[in-house]
């Protein structure tokens, strides 16, 4: 069953009718109806096509956030095949906020991590929402080191909130694994792609985003912090929400237009919860095109364009 967004109320009630009229066509007795679906699909269609085109920051912070948005194991299911899983950080425990492994992308030998948010609420508890503890970056670490020793390209899909603020996550030193993460992207010597696939979320995105190539799904988000958060600190009321995202620029434009990313990843028509296997498909396509931008260089000129490309961002801005 699909699941509207509030924004999407004209389009639901159209919808609605055309699933109604079709169980009515059901009835053999029933006088033909069809002319009537077409009508009112093609109107639900444009009203679709006309409120994706001017979506506010909030409204893509809601769709980034769809309970059906396709989520990593989505998205490893349909661009990895013979993906093993490895688990744990050999230090303290595994944690399932971030999954990792290796696999083939196109018949390409690759090591492959993501933060998956669970979709229901025994997956999201599992997953912890996707807000990972420090074993989580350092088993990304240690998966990275092994991707390196091997020659193996990484690639990295995004969706967090950020990173997870419990007490214990401190106790076992939160920030120092997230800056030893986002160290081990930068020292990389071979190509590494990042796709923010929904939410991109603080420190606990960039320990996995630091990448040569950072693209970004076309209704995705990408900020220091939440929308609420900000709105929480700046005036100390998180239903100001609209406005924080709206001043934050977290939309995947506004972030290639700052040259923040390097790309965007077109989505289907209503958002990537709508098709989700061809939004895949698409991410498919623009992950292979940035490894063979990459395929031609080697070690330290990867890692100079890794750095030149993050220290270019604060030279810009």
């Amino acid at each position: 069953m699909r699941s509207y967004l509030d924004f999407e109320k004209p389009v639901a009630e159209l919808e609605a009718k055309v699933e109604e009229l079709k169980a009515l066509g059901e009835n053999r007795d029933a006088v033909s109806i069809s002319d009537d679906i077409n009508r009112l699909e093609a109107k639900a269609a444009e009203a679709l096509k006309d409120l994706y085109a001017k979506l506010t920051p909030w409204q893509k912070t809601l769709v980034a956030r769809h309970p059906q948005r396709p989520h990593f194991v989505d998205y490893c299911a349909g661009l990895i095949t013979d993906f093993t899983p490895l688990a744990g950080d050999r230090k303290f425990s595994e944690d399932e906020a971030i999954v990792g492994g290796f696999g083939r992308f196109r018949g390409q030998a690759v090591c492959v991590l993501g933060q998956e948010k669970g979709y229901n609420t025994e997956t999201r508890i599992r997953h912890n929402f996707g807000m990972a503890r420090p074993e989580g970056y350092r088993k990304a670490v240690r998966l990275m080191e092994l991707a390196d020793r091997f020659g193996l390209p990484v690639l990295c899909f995004v969706d967090t909130a950020g990173a997870y603020p419990g007490i214990e996550a401190e106790e076992r030193g939160q920030a120092e694994a997230i800056a030893r993460s986002t160290e081990m992207q930068l020292s990389l010597g071979v190509p590494n792609v990042s796709l923010v696939i929904g939410e991109g979320g603080s420190g606990g995105a960039i320990a996995i985003a630091t990448a040569n190539k950072v693209l970004m799904m076309e209704h995705a988000i990408y900020s220091v912090i939440s929308p609420e958060g900000a709105a929480s600190i700046l005036w100390r009321d998180s239903a100001r929400a609209q406005d924080a995202a709206t001043n934050m620029k977290i939309t995947a434009q506004d972030l290639l237009r700052l040259g923040v990313i390097d790309g965007i990843v077109t989505e289907p028509m209503g958002g990537a919860h709508r098709d989700a296997q061809t939004a895949i498909a698409a991410a498919g396509n623009a992950i292979e095109e940035a490894l063979q931008d990459l395929g031609n260089m080697g070690p330290a000129e990867l890692r100079d364009h890794r750095a030149e490309k993050f220290l270019n961002i604060g030279r810009k801005l």
